[in-house]
């Protein structure tokens, strides 16, 4: 399958993107479309031996709307940001232009029944037909500037999918075309239709809207803040070395294997390997690395970290799209284009909206003339009220402007939350099932202790470091570090064996050499003292591995290896148990380890001596168990477990197999940040079931209300312009209650 994701010009409401969403999954070889209409995305799951990508935006053109494939994101970004821009300007010059020509129509309409005073040229009783034409001139810029209204509607009315510019389209159409047949009444002498004119109401609403849309636009720029917040990270120009001539080159056209120069205070414009020179990296933006990390030859560097205090020269080795900040950037980008399934009732309705409105408006209207014994002034009112108030916008906004900012903010925080799926799934978790190497430990075993029996430390260490010099083991690093450390020589070795399960074997000097454990002493006939077994013991109570050295069958010693606890640890698991989640270590060093491990950082519940093909199946017990699993690992052999859990976290700083296989990436490789991501969740949902109660509540009140209810029992007629204000001032609500959350601060 192909995902492909599309901009998408010409929605207005949530009307809008149910037709585009529908549209796409009919064509052939589509099993997945998700139209986001804050973001004005339409991302695509296809088979591109069925379905090209022509063909996809062929359809939603045939639908009324335009789709065009996202290529270059950040030149695609970059054309968005200059779009609302300019959007934004336009909808403020139509509203301050509308507003000039509604001010005077409004005194001109209304001011004679509240005492404003009226030169007698426009008075409706002495002048009619000068009162009615004036309003008339007066309204026909306003329904020029707001002519979008009209031709976005009834297109979309003939097209068979009416959206909220439709229900704006009829109201004020309604109104205007009933004044002026009025207008014409009164030209030929009917001079009560004076009273009859609904000019202002077409006017006002027109233009209330427009203010609404433009602060509607104006918040959904802030919501996607965070994606243009991370775009501007890297800067726009680098410094390339060709034929060692230095040439100021645009970053986008920096190709893979450029030499590119830094100097001190600039910014590393794309990822590559230092290949001269040398200097500190301050990666805390891209790593959460609080101190400047030294960079040699070799090494590797982050496009966007910033560079202190040395020039270098790197080759660039990821480029464009490729980039780590560029993934990061789809990646959250992703994740606010998703939907979460707490959107699917949201949806639903959006879809029938409209034409339910339309049903009503008319019914309501009729029911009143034919029943209510009222005029069709009366009737009118009713029906342009119910279009006029009825807004999708809110339903349709809910869900995802809260995604949208949600995710940003974790993105901010270096919680990067893939999925709405993710982002509703995670507040529900009850157990946290955590990995312990390189997730509770900081993945980087040391040498902590050494036992002498015969010889040094120095010996111990360099025959220790020399066995361990073929191995891949974790521990063998730790030994063969504290080595390179002391500056120890490493001794030639031959007939080098490993012993599963017991340790190694090897001849140095002609001498045989055993390294493991006490098993492995018994198999080679060394005598190990009651008192040194003791000594073994206290060690590996107190988390770590320890190992018996011997030569020629003779103990030399013994060395003890641990991977410590990061810092943050006790107080990451703390936070998760102080939010009522359960917490369970799971490994696959022994129980006794694993207990001591656990005992220093507050864990109760360890599940030890676990096989990697047996991590995912402990994860699904506990969900047959009933419980809703997150998993936080950064290994290789965490993935399975991180994709059979309810919801996977990785540590950052762990392999791409394991971050590939997560729902939720923690860049800063920060345990703390499990409880701040889970409490990112809960609060966003709750954000979330805030603008969807908002959104309904408004919708379920304000047509019944519209369609005359409160009028029944003796109350107020609701007037069509008030029902303008408030549809436009019920989307605009939707997005500042979403935009809460940009204050929100994650501990």
């Amino acid at each position: 399958m192909t995902t492909k994701t599309f901009n998408i010009d010409g929605m207005v409401c949530a009307s809008c993107a149910q037709t585009i969403e529908g549209t796409t999954r009919k064509l052939p070889g589509v099993r997945t479309a998700a139209v986001n209409l804050a973001t004005e995305k339409m991302q695509v799951d296809y088979d591109s031996q069925q379905l090209a990508v022509a063909e996809i935006e062929t359809a939603v053109s045939d639908a009324g709307y335009q789709a065009t494939e996202q290529v270059d994101h950040q030149q695609t970004a970059a054309k968005i940001q200059d779009k609302r821009a300019t959007h934004l300007q336009v909808l403020w010059h139509r509203f301050w232009w509308s507003a000039l020509m509604t001010i005077p129509l409004l005194h001109l309409s209304m001011g004679h029944m509240v005492g404003a005073p009226l030169p007698s040229l426009w008075h409706p009783t002495s002048h009619p037909l000068m009162f009615a034409g004036t309003q008339l001139l007066l309204t026909l810029p306003v329904l020029y500037w707001g002519r979008s209204f009209f031709t976005i509607g009834f297109k979309a009315l003939f097209k068979g999918h009416p959206n909220m510019d439709t229900l704006v389209a009829l109201g004020t159409s309604a109104a205007w075309g009933y004044s002026l047949v009025a207008t014409i009444g009164i030209l030929f002498g009917q001079t009560a239709l004076t009273m009859s004119l609904y000019y202002e109401s077409a006017s006002v609403i027109l233009t209330l809207i427009t203010l609404g849309k433009y602060f509607e636009a104006r918040s959904k720029g802030k919501t996607s803040a965070a994606i243009e917040r991370l775009m501007n990270l890297a800067p726009k120009q680098a410094t390339v070395l060709i034929d060692g001539v230095e040439q100021t080159v645009a970053v986008a056209d920096l190709k893979v294997v450029d030499v590119i120069l830094v100097k001190p205070g600039e910014k590393i414009p794309v990822d590559g390997q230092v290949i001269s020179g040398h200097s500190a990296i301050d990666e805390a933006l891209i790593t959460g690395e609080s101190l400047p990390v030294e960079k040699q030859v070799g090494d590797a560097v982050i496009g966007a970290s910033l560079n202190k205090n040395g020039s270098f020269q790197f080759k660039a080795t990821k480029v464009g799209e490729a980039t780590a900040l560029a993934q990061i950037v789809k990646l959250v980008e992703s994740a606010q284009g998703s939907k979460a399934p707490i959107a699917k009732l949201a949806d639903t309705i959006a879809g029938v909206f409209v034409p339910i409105v339309m049903g009503l408006a008319a019914f309501s209207g009729l029911a009143w003339y034919f029943l209510g014994q009222e005029s069709w002034l009366f009737a009118l009112t009713i029906t342009i009220s119910v279009l006029v108030i009825a807004c999708p916008c809110a339903l349709g906004l809910a869900t995802p402007t809260a995604i949208m900012v949600g995710t940003g903010k974790g993105a901010e925080n270096g919680i990067l939350i893939k999925s709405g799926t993710a982002l509703e799934t995670a507040q529900r978790v009850q157990t946290v099932v955590l990995d312990k190497t390189g997730t509770i430990t900081q993945g980087q075993p040391q040498v902590t202790d050494t036992v002498v029996v015969q010889g040094t430390t120095t010996e111990l260490l360099q025959l220790a470091a020399s066995v361990e010099v073929g191995s891949e083991h974790p521990l063998a690093s730790a030994l063969k570090q504290a080595a390179t450390d002391q500056d120890l020589a490493l001794l030639p070795i031959s007939q080098f064996t490993a012993v599963p399960g017991f340790g190694l074997l090897a001849e140095v000097a002609e001498a045989t050499i055993a390294f493991g454990n006490l098993g492995l002493m018994q198999q080679q006939n060394v005598l190990v003292t009651a008192e040194q077994q003791t000594t073994v013991q206290q060690l590996a109570a107190q988390g770590k591995t320890p190992m018996y050295l011997a030569k020629a069958g003779q103990l030399q010693g013994v060395v003890a290896v641990a991977d410590p606890v990061k810092e943050t640890s006790a107080t990451a698991i703390q936070a998760l148990q102080q939010q009522g989640v359960q917490v369970v270590m799971l490994t696959g060093d022994n129980a006794e380890t694993a207990q001591a491990i656990a005992a220093s950082v507050g864990i109760t519940e360890v599940i030890s001596d676990v096989l990697p093909a047996q991590k995912a199946q402990k994860v699904q017990a506990l969900q047959e168990a009933g419980q809703i699993v997150a998993m936080v690992g950064d290994g290789i052999n965490d993935a399975p477990a991180l994709a059979q859990a309810d919801i996977g976290i990785a540590i950052g700083s762990g392999t791409d197999v394991a971050i590939e296989s997560a729902d939720i990436v923690l860049m800063h490789s920060d345990l703390q940040d499990v409880p701040r991501a889970l409490t990112l969740s809960r609060k966003t949902m709750r954000n979330i079931k805030e603008n969807l109660f908002w959104a309904f509540a408004y919708n379920v009140l304000g047509i019944p209300v519209a369609m005359g209810v409160l009028h029944l029992f003796g109350g107020p007629l609701l007037n069509p312009m008030i029902a303008g204000a408030a549809m436009s001032f019920s989307s605009v609500s939707v997005l500042l209650n979403a935009l809460r959350l940009k204050r929100l601060t994650l501990k």
